[in-house]
């Protein structure tokens, strides 16, 4: 499966070599190849897991990821304002920043 931050993290191999490669080999090459679920509908579960759990740091790459596995902007940003009254308002805040720059860049991408 397409890595959500490309193979950003294995440089971390350095440190941590068995989870960089658990996170390969099992989560990328085995759980989210599983077919009970669809990779949008895995990409919609974590997108709320990184939301709920507020975790900024992997949320810009999982938004990216599960537009490009069919998930729309418009889903994306109802699961945003949805988990805003079961999470947490800021970190639905958060979120709606972290997808909306994400939404600009690709704007600008497509127009050049």
């Amino acid at each position: 499966m397409k890595k959500p931050s490309g193979n950003q993290g294995d440089e971390l191999a350095a440190v941590v070599p068995h989870l960089v490669d658990y996170t390969n080999r099992l989560l990328y090459d085995e759980v989210w190849e599983r077919p009970t679920l669809s990779k949008r509908d895995r990409s919609l579960i974590t997108i709320a897991a990184l939301i709920a759990m507020h975790r900024p740091e992997q949320l810009t790459a999982h938004l990216s990821l599960g537009l490009d596995h069919g998930l729309s902007k418009e889903e994306i940003g109802e699961a945003i304002t949805h988990l805003a009254f079961y999470a947490s308002w800021p970190s639905a805040v958060s979120a709606s920043r972290k997808f909306y720059d994400l939404i600009k860049q690709r704007e600008s991408e497509a127009a050049s």
